[in-house]
């Protein structure tokens, strides 16, 4: 786990994303918070991001005494939830677990009433990386494999994914780019679907996060080819990265603790430490590891410059090859 730097009043000004203070709204809360704080989720219930909040949630709860509240907001790929976020009040009682690609591929595939410069970023919490695999009786048992495949028979092989745009759908369009082979992508509206469909070999294959990916191994139906990460994850250590494999890619879903632009400067400095103390308690941190959450503490400038830093690169995706 990349533990977080010292909070300072720098790592609260976000290039624009958070830096505006609203006296009225200070003033108004000097005993913040006196009452409970919504935190929104752009999916359904018993999602990566719905765990990653209620988890958090909790341990909030005990640092500042009030409930976490969580709303799930699904729809439209996320927009729906990430709208809520932006348009709420920036009184530090709306807070959202938004998670990249979506919050900066959104306003790359069509323009929403908001881009990254409508939030206040406090802090990133989780990095699950993307994976490949297939069903364990397909005949391809390494991304080699499944690279030779491809080759030999373009756009022959389906892999399960979920909306364009998502970390499963993208994962795949950069596997295709970075090893100059076509496959098919189905799309499902959630996982359990194209676990389903991979189980009863109605696609070759699937993509998805590591933790969920581990769910389906469960099964014994599922090989991972590979994890694309700058490093293998410590939720399966004996699981190679794509980059080992001579493929140069790496995508996960980054969720984060992101709230409306002009949060106090008070506010977001007492609930950045308390996100600080508690991920570094032991209890939390086993929590995490038992959910299958891989942790990825950054707060403020440092979350802010990776999230500024992906829209520059998927940016130059989108030029070579629109996801939609």
């Amino acid at each position: 786990m990349r533990l977080p730097r010292a909070v300072t009043r720098r790592h609260l000004l976000t290039g624009g994303a958070a830096a505006v203070a609203l006296p009225s709204i200070a003033d108004a809360q000097p005993n913040w918070p006196d009452r409970p704080i919504t935190l929104v989720v752009p999916f359904g219930a018993g999602g990566g991001n719905d765990i990653t909040a209620r988890t958090l949630g909790q341990f909030l709860e005990r640092e500042l005494g009030q409930p976490f509240v969580v709303q799930n907001r699904p729809g439209a790929g996320g927009e729906i939830g990430i709208n809520a976020v932006a348009d709420s009040r920036p009184d530090g009682y709306t807070f959202g677990i938004l998670n990249t690609p979506g919050l900066v591929t959104i306003p790359i595939e069509r323009s929403p009433r908001w881009s990254l410069d409508s939030f206040s970023f406090v802090a990133s919490l989780v990095d699950d990386p993307a994976v490949i695999g297939v069903h364990a009786q397909s005949g391809i048992a390494s991304l080699a494999d499944l690279i030779t495949a491809a080759r030999r028979e373009p756009e022959v092989i389906t892999i399960a994914t979920q909306a364009r745009g998502s970390t499963s759908f993208l994962s795949v369009r950069m596997l295709e780019m970075a090893a100059g082979i076509s496959l098919t992508p189905v799309i499902y509206n959630a996982l359990p679907p194209g676990v389903l469909a991979v189980a009863q070999r109605e696609v070759r294959g699937a993509a998805a996060n590591l933790g969920e990916a581990l769910v389906m191994t469960a099964s014994q139906s599922f090989r991972m080819l590979g994890v694309m990460a700058d490093e293998r994850s410590s939720l399966d250590p004996t699981l190679p990265t794509f980059r080992e494999q001579g493929i140069d890619v790496a995508i996960g879903s980054l969720r984060g603790f992101v709230g409306p632009r002009g949060i106090p400067l008070p506010i977001l400095a007492r609930l950045t430490a308390a996100i600080d103390k508690v991920s570094k308690d032991p209890e939390y941190l086993e929590v995490c590891r038992r959910t299958q959450q891989p942790l990825r503490i950054m707060l403020g400038d440092a979350y802010v410059a990776h999230l500024r830093d992906a829209d520059i690169r998927f940016r130059a995706m989108w030029r070579q090859k629109p996801w939609i």
